[in-house]
């Protein structure tokens, strides 16, 4: 009973440790988008086989986001992910966070926005070993913009 009861022991650290990184790895993800998006000027496609529903900053209506990703390309761009928390929903399989994004842009073919600021929720699923949005709600903060898009073009 005692090797029993010891072993249990050794099986719930060692699950505990194997998604202890979630939140990490999520942070992570998060970062190593806006990395991209910053130099590339354009989003990482980082969304799930199943593709993702949107709200964004401009407002309108809920978006559809094709596996594939989103399309637009921007002539400037500097957005920083900030006072990211990851709150992990289901270990090694889904997790949520919820974060601020800042920062300024220029949307091939729109206006600039000089001071984004909004409020991001973000739902990821784990598929393949990586972390995947699934869901995004952008909300704009008082005294920052959100995009001025309000549709897929």
């Amino acid at each position: 009973m005692k090797k029993l009861i010891q072993l249990i022991g050794i099986a719930v650290i060692f699950c505990s440790l194997i998604f202890a990184g979630d939140a990490e790895d999520v942070k992570q993800s998060i970062e190593n988008s806006f990395a991209y998006l910053n130099k590339m000027k354009k989003t990482l496609n980082d969304y799930s086989k199943d593709g993702a529903l949107e709200f964004w900053s401009s407002g309108g209506l809920l978006q559809t986001i094709d596996p594939s990703g989103r399309p637009e390309t921007y002539d400037e761009i500097n957005i920083t992910p900030k006072h990211i928390e990851v709150v992990v929903l289901a270990p090694g399989k889904a997790a949520t966070a919820m974060y601020y994004s800042e920062g300024y842009m220029k949307l091939k073919g729109s206006a600039a926005v000089d001071h984004y600021l909004t409020r991001v929720s973000q739902t990821f699923v784990k598929e393949g070993g990586k972390w995947k949005t699934r869901t995004s709600h952008w909300s704009t903060v008082k005294g920052g913009y959100g995009t001025r898009q309000t549709g897929q073009e």
